[in-house]
């Protein structure tokens, strides 16, 4: 299995620490790399790196990291990043033949999320997204926040960050097959902008896609100076392996 991790934006929260996003420290080690151990520690066998702002310093960057991490690293340049994600979704699976983890390049998580999401596939979906029920987590910004209206199957039936009525919220880690590249080019086609979340309504549409609740595990989006100072805070911790094996 292969593991895509999405790099390509401006980051524009973060730029008062940081002008590249990915590579934005978190107690010593950059949020990339975090990515890079975490999908290796779920199975992810190669990770695939979609880069856009700032491509080519991160591309210098991933020889060094992929040695650092043991794991191959490949990576994919989005032809314009300032276009929505679900571009950098397709620039990305491109390079990838079957099912992939999909994660952001400034989402940390716990172990037992990605481990456990790798372990979701089935025949009945397209996708299976990570979703978090707490929806007042204090870690989550609800301003930013992605929501989720689930059906009785726990499939998703809404999904966006306006959407009226929402049970969970997308902690923005996905177990992809091919369906959602094609959804996404579909969605384009339609005339929509070409976001990820525009991809996935069209697959929930069909009843393509799943939802795997994370349990009250451990998971945090680091898009603004808040959010990065309870990285600093909690990452050491909370990934206690990773930081373990980054930094001996």
């Amino acid at each position: 299995m292969d593991a895509l991790i999405i790099a390509a934006g401006f980051g524009s929260r973060l730029r008062d620490i940081s002008d590249s996003k990915p590579m934005t420290s978190i107690a010593g080690v950059p949020l990339l790399e975090l990515g890079v151990r975490q999908a290796r520690a779920a199975g992810a066998e190669r990770v695939v790196v979609v880069t856009g702002h700032e491509a080519e310093r991160l591309e210098a960057a991933l020889p060094a990291l992929a040695e650092r991490a043991g794991i191959p690293v490949l990576a994919r340049r989005v032809a314009d990043w300032a276009k929505p994600n679900g571009w950098s979704v397709l620039a990305g699976a491109e390079a990838i033949a079957g099912d992939y983890l999909l994660m952001m390049s400034d989402h940390i998580f716990s172990a037992p999320i990605l481990a456990g999401l790798a372990q979701q596939g089935g025949s009945d979906r397209g996708v299976t997204l990570a979703v978090d029920q707490y929806c007042d987590n204090p870690l989550v910004d609800p301003d930013d926040a992605t929501w989720v209206e689930r059906d009785e199957r726990q499939f998703i039936r809404a999904i966006g960050k306006t959407i009226p009525s929402y049970d969970a919220v997308d902690c923005g880690a996905f177990l992809c097959t091919p369906e959602l590249a094609e959804a996404i080019r579909e969605a384009i086609a339609a005339g929509q902008a070409g976001s990820l979340s525009e991809g996935m309504q069209r697959l929930a549409d069909r009843g393509r896609a799943a939802t795997w609740e994370i349990g009250g595990a451990w998971w945090l989006d680091v898009d603004d100076p808040r959010a990065h100072a309870l990285a600093e805070q909690q990452a050491p911790y909370e990934l206690a392996e990773i930081y373990a094996a980054a930094l001996s």
